[in-house]
């Protein structure tokens, strides 16, 4: 990897920040307050397994309940594309409000029998739908933060999605302030200038298994747009940061608030399960 790239690292704690420190006046993306995270698996011991057929029936969920579940803001799936499991499957929902996410299951269960009212149908549907996927699974809850660069159409092809988690330090010369100012002066300069990302999304931790994980999501049109997006992110770097005493200290300053561990993974974000 290029030196330049390993300094892009360094200028995506620009990004970092945990949610609690937001001011009133920094509201989440499009009125979100949490966006869930379910990692489901496929079911490899399904011997009719057609992917075809599950695209179908997941279409025709999504439609008649999803699409119209008013307390489910945004929803979209994700294919395993170069993770450490390829039976991967996430499914992403956002919400306004905790009360929401409280609200949703019950709104779906309404919607299924105004869906399929024949209980016997309904529930040889969904019990097709769930024989996909294998029973273990596993939940977190992110909070949304400012930041994203948001799709400027609603494309109309699948696209691929890279994921980077990474982890706060906490230090304790840190303050909120000198984080913020950090933060958005990174993200200006980068990731809103990149036209290889054509969306993002920055999340951190909000309910699960780790507080220190931050979350960061980038949408690209395909796989060569990785590169693309890294070589430009070199550019925007020396055109933000030149190399002089001011913006060494910034990179010092930025970097004690990450542990340095990340972890980096590729999913392909299917166009037509999208709300």
């Amino acid at each position: 990897m290029k030196t330049t790239k390993q300094l892009f690292v360094a200028i995506l704690a620009l990004l970092l920040i945990p949610a609690t420190t937001f001011s009133q006046d920094e509201e989440a993306p499009k009125g979100q307050e949490f966006m869930t995270v379910t990692t489901n698996h496929w079911n490899m011991d399904k011997e009719d397994f057609k992917m075809s057929e599950w695209k179908a029936a997941a279409k025709e969920y999504f439609e008649k309940v999803t699409m119209k579940n008013e307390f489910i803001m945004g929803a979209s799936m994700y294919y395993h594309h170069m993770t450490g499991d390829n039976t991967e499957f996430i499914s992403v929902q956002n919400f306004a409000s905790w009360e929401d996410i409280g609200k949703f299951g019950k709104r779906n269960a309404e919607l299924e029998k105004e869906a399929w009212p024949d209980e016997a149908k309904r529930k040889a549907f969904l019990k097709n739908l769930d024989s996909y996927f294998a029973n273990e699974h596993s939940d977190e809850i992110y909070a949304p933060i400012p930041g994203a660069k948001f799709m400027t159409e609603k494309p109309t092809k699948d696209m691929l999605c890279y994921v980077r988690k990474s982890h706060f330090a906490f230090p304790e010369d840190g303050t909120m302030e000198e984080f913020k100012k950090l933060r958005m002066e990174g993200n200006a300069a980068i990731i809103q200038k990149n036209e290889h990302i054509k969306a993002y999304y920055p999340n951190v931790h909000a309910w699960g298994s780790d507080k220190t994980e931050y979350l960061e999501a980038f949408f690209l049109d395909s796989l060569s747009d990785l590169d693309k997006m890294f070589d430009r992110n070199d550019e925007l770097l020396k055109e933000g940061f030149p190399d002089n005493e001011e913006n060494k200290a910034k990179m010092k300053a930025w970097r004690k608030y990450f542990t340095g561990v990340h972890g980096d993974y590729l999913y392909t974000w299917i166009h037509d399960l999208s709300k």
